[in-house]
């Protein structure tokens, strides 16, 4: 069973090193800035008995992602780590500008060469998880909550993927791309028909579904429509083709491609872009399917979308039914800061710094 599933059930309070992995090499501090690891070796020599506390806060208004992955670093690579005295938020919480997330009790010998690790950590999950949450708010705008498929595979380093993933479902996305997205948190990755595939068919929908259908019959059957340049043509052949199987056709159409419904349809031109995924292409594919009696068939868009562009479609009750977002969740946007504030139970932090006590943290078992 995921840890994750524990988690949900009180069974375990945090995610451990059994769902991240982590590197052992972090333990020879090879991914440690190197001047921390000089303070580490420099306080065990002259301030062995040194007790400090460093906190961490970053600057807006975020969904934290994190700390459970941080505490397993501290709890996996640390000295002594029993001995440390950890408060934390969880991951998921809202948080305030320079509110306090997580500190750290103890001899800084033991765990000071973690603390840009740390922060990188609670940086990159944070702001994917924030990402996540505010394109999924900005696709509730029309007041019915529309799906986001987090397809952010090919927009940063494969090894990467699990833990955006979970970020990403942290936001509130539970429609994934791959199977490593999914390892953190329990699902399998969803995706269906590429270009690629149409490729192979040499642009013949209708035969490129029949052959993913055939393979995956146990699939929802959502079709990709934007190869051809021509959705509403094309989503009407699938759909006669398939009726009631088909339940979904998703467009991609490049931003820099004007779709043929609008060359035959060219009176509709001049008051929008008419280039790309734009709303008057999926009013139009709408309506189309709908006077053929398709009404079930869902509108899946893709290629490009953010959180305003999502929430601009929204205000205008665009009838999409999915979005997927790839490159834009992905977006670093909330740094971290790691500050030692206390020393030895006493103030004593850099001018600007002070410490921000927090009655939300949670001591960590």
């Amino acid at each position: 069973m995921k840890e994750i599933e524990l988690k949900m059930q009180g069974k375990i309070k945090r995610l451990t090193n059994r769902t991240f992995k982590f590197d052992e090499r972090v333990g020879d501090g090879w991914f440690s800035a190197v001047y921390f690891l000089k303070t580490c070796q420099i306080a065990e020599k002259h301030r062995p008995d040194n007790v400090v506390t460093m906190q961490f806060f970053q600057k807006k208004h975020a969904v934290l992602c994190g700390t459970d992955e941080a505490i397993a670093l501290i709890k996996k690579f640390a000295h002594a780590p029993d001995s440390l005295e950890i408060f934390s938020l969880k991951d998921g919480d809202k948080i305030e500008p320079y509110e306090t997330v997580l500190t750290i009790t103890g001899p800084y010998q033991n765990f000071g060469f973690l603390e840009g690790i740390i922060d990188g950590i609670l940086a990159r999950r944070t702001s994917v998880a924030t990402n996540v949450y505010n394109v999924v708010k900005a696709a509730s705008t029309s007041g019915v909550q529309k799906p986001v498929i987090f397809m952010g595979d090919r927009d940063d380093h494969y090894t990467q993927q699990a833990g955006d993933g979970y970020a990403s479902y942290i936001g509130g996305s539970t429609a994934q791309a791959t199977h490593a997205m999914n390892e953190w948190w329990g699902k399998r990755g969803m995706g269906t028909i590429p270009h690629a595939l149409l490729q192979l068919f040499n642009g013949d929908i209708v035969a490129a579904t029949h052959a993913y259908h055939e393979e995956f019959p146990e699939d929802e059957l959502i079709t990709l429509v934007d190869y051809n340049n021509d959705v509403v043509t094309d989503s009407l052949k699938v759909a006669r083709e398939f009726g009631k199987e088909l339940k979904g056709v998703r467009i991609d159409t490049s931003r820099t491609l004007v779709d043929q419904y609008f060359w035959r349809n060219q009176d509709v031109l001049g008051k929008f872009d008419p280039r790309g995924v734009n709303p008057e292409l999926i009013f139009a594919l709408r309506s189309a399917l709908d006077a053929d009696g398709y009404n079930h068939v869902k509108i899946v868009v893709s290629g490009g979308f953010n959180e305003e562009r999502i929430r601009t479609f929204e205000t205008r009750n665009v009838p999409v039914d999915i979005y997927g977002v790839g490159s834009s969740l992905l977006k670093i946007h909330i740094g971290f800061t790691g500050d030692n504030v206390l020393l030895d139970g006493k103030e004593e932090a850099k001018k600007g710094r002070k410490h921000q006590p927090n009655p939300r943290l949670e001591k960590v078992d």
